[in-house]
């Protein structure tokens, strides 16, 4: 099924969840880390519970350093 990730379409497996996307972009660098789903923020505590829909738009933020 297809999503969009940061504005770029990728597709991924039927069930599966918010956590792998995150994983698989970031790998355990998710400190400082804010994921939206259809413009709905997901609590950290949600993000291995939350099924991914077909055509859903994920945005992952992560905070840096710098001014």
């Amino acid at each position: 099924m297809e999503i969009t990730l940061n504005d770029k379409i990728q597709t991924v497996s039927e069930n599966t969840f918010l956590y792998e996307i995150i994983f698989s972009q970031l790998g355990d660098l998710q400190k400082g880390v804010a994921v939206a789903v259809n413009d709905s923020v997901i609590p950290k505590t949600n993000w291995e519970k939350h099924i991914i829909q077909s055509n859903d738009h994920i945005l992952i933020i992560k905070a840096t350093q710098g001014g």
